[in-house]
């Protein structure tokens, strides 16, 4: 079976919008009705935050986070629990995203292993080096079917993005800033020509552009470049203020459009 994420490209070329949340929060109970809620709305596609206790990429609005579902009982066991089966109802391409301690400590093969026994379309592990999935774990990954997404930001060589984009496949996930996750109000002059000098190195893979995406001007700003945004920080904002995970997709979408 084609992987997910290559067949909404492929559909899709443009305007792709990535929701992030973490698992376990608000509670573990609302993981699934998260996700019906975000396909029903015609979100492209989901990204599953497995919660860490140090999570250095991650601001305060996902810290929190993270902590509230650790304190509920969330854990990489429990969520592919949670997750098997999904695919009976959920058909959109789904992600997981966690840092490199958490997938050693519960085994490289073996995480992968799960994620496809899952049907989970890709990882993204913000922390773990290119050179190390590409010596020992690109090629299990490949034949698992899962598809490793990798970071680039603005401080990344045009080299490094290079041998990221040969070497990677699915999408690429561009940071808008080298500093922590977070929303943003609008995105400078210097982030758009970052931007614009991304679009110019016309890489192989799509690329999206997150950390920042929280209205209408940071959409349309990254939207003007790259294949989409991701949304993570202001979904699990609204996630956690409304307890209620049709009424935060609602105030997401309305968020986006305003």
């Amino acid at each position: 079976m084609k992987n997910r994420i290559d067949t909404l490209f492929a559909q899709k070329p443009r305007n792709i919008l990535s929701v992030y949340f973490c698992a376990g929060d608000p509670a573990p109970s609302k993981l699934l009705p998260t996700l019906r809620a975000l396909q029903k709305a015609g979100v492209d596609m989901i990204e599953i935050g497995i919660p860490f206790s140090d999570p250095i990429a991650d601001g305060p609005v996902i810290q929190n986070a993270a902590a509230r579902a650790l304190r509920g009982g969330m854990s990489l066991r429990r969520l592919f629990g949670l997750l098997h089966g999904v695919r009976k109802e959920i058909h959109v391409p789904l992600l997981l995203m966690g840092y490199y301690n958490v997938v050693l400590q519960y085994g490289p093969e073996r995480f992968i292993d799960a994620c496809a026994e899952c049907s989970i379309d890709g990882c993204i592990i913000p922390d773990m080096p290119f050179e190390e999935y590409e010596a020992y774990y690109r090629p299990y990954a490949e034949e698992r079917g899962v598809k490793f997404i990798f970071l680039i930001t603005p401080e990344t060589s045009d080299e490094r993005i290079r041998s990221i984009d040969q070497g990677s496949s699915g999408f690429i996930y561009a940071v808008s800033s080298a500093s922590v996750t977070g929303a943003q109000a609008s995105f400078g002059e210097a982030k758009q020509a970052y931007f614009a000098h991304l679009a110019d190195l016309a890489l192989e893979n799509p690329w999206l552009i997150g950390f920042g995406i929280s209205n209408k001007a940071t959409r349309q700003a990254a939207d003007q470049y790259a294949n989409g945004v991701i949304v993570g920080s202001k979904f699990v904002s609204l996630l956690h203020e409304l307890n209620n995970p049709g009424a935060a997709v609602r105030a997401l979408l309305e968020a986006l459009r305003s």
